[in-house]
């Protein structure tokens, strides 16, 4: 799974097309990722400790990561990704990092 945690995405499809958020949270089993503001449902509480009113809260729910692209940084418009091997310079050990398509930038 290419998107990770932090990145900023946009919704490519859905209810929310056009949208860009922050992931929250990812899970690579079921390829699914939470993006902030992103997908929102009600969900009716009682009153606890937590939330001594209760009433009705809104919260994100998951999205499949394929309903989502990655942002490229220079350009703001989204992206798919590559992956580039580079050399670490202090420990000599190759690295993968995650390139952007349209702008050849590193993400």
């Amino acid at each position: 799974m290419k998107i990770r945690k932090n990145d900023m995405v946009m919704v490519i499809s859905g209810n929310d097309r056009g949208k860009t958020g922050k992931v929250l949270k990812v899970f690579p089993a079921k390829y699914r990722v939470i993006v902030e503001g992103i997908n929102l449902r009600k969900r009716h509480t009682k009153p606890n400790r937590k939330s001594p009113q209760g009433g009705i809260l809104e919260k994100e729910a998951s999205i499949h990561a394929s309903n989502v692209m990655i942002l490229d940084p220079k350009s703001n418009e989204p992206t798919r990704l590559g992956s580039r091997i580079i050399l670490d310079e202090k420990t000599g050990k190759k690295k993968i990092a995650r390139v952007s398509k349209v702008s050849g930038e590193m993400i």
